[in-house]
């Protein structure tokens, strides 16, 4: 009873094993590319300088990932990335900073990251583009009341524009 247990244990995780080897490489498969933490990358680092408060580096870098209970001046930054049939990349950034006269200012980093010393330049993105004016013959409301009769310029609805009386201004 014990031997026949023992091998259908083993057979059944081998069966198990395979079967998750044989799934994860089939071609033709899709797979999620899987994505988490924040995504850190050189240009973020180089931006980080020595005695930022804790505002400026959470506007460049995010909210961090991990703050530890034992370490609360330490910011953990992890990211992890998994694209479909490619090996996963794992990214770290820990910043460690000081409290200096009643404020926290970066004072050190380690992790998969080294901060450049050269001065950051960031190329602006935004592109202008010049339109053309747009000439409006009518407005909404205008083209709305012109299916109805209603051309807009007559203030009561009561008389229709057949009806209506000429006036004529006297000279005094």
């Amino acid at each position: 009873m014990r031997k026949s247990l023992f091998s259908f244990s083993l057979l059944a995780s081998l069966t198990l094993t395979a079967c998750t080897t044989v799934l994860n490489n089939l071609p033709g498969v899709y797979t999620l590319e899987i994505q988490q933490g924040n995504i850190i990358d050189q240009n973020m680092i180089n931006q980080l300088r020595p005695n930022m408060d804790k505002r400026q580096v959470l506007y460049i870098m995010g909210s961090p990932m991990l703050v530890d209970f034992f370490h609360k001046n330490r910011w953990d930054y992890v990211y992890y990335d998994k694209p479909s049939g490619e090996n996963a990349v794992e990214k770290k950034a820990f910043l460690v900073f000081k409290t200096v006269d009643g404020t926290d200012k970066l004072t050190g980093m380690y992790g998969d990251f080294k901060p450049s010393n050269l001065p950051v330049v960031k190329p602006s993105d935004e592109k202008i583009v010049d339109l053309p004016k747009r000439e409006v013959d009518h407005t909404l409301w205008e083209m709305i009341t012109g299916l109805f009769g209603f051309d807009g310029s007559d203030t009561s609805s009561a008389t229709p524009k057949t009806e209506q009386k000429s006036q004529v201004d006297l000279p005094l």
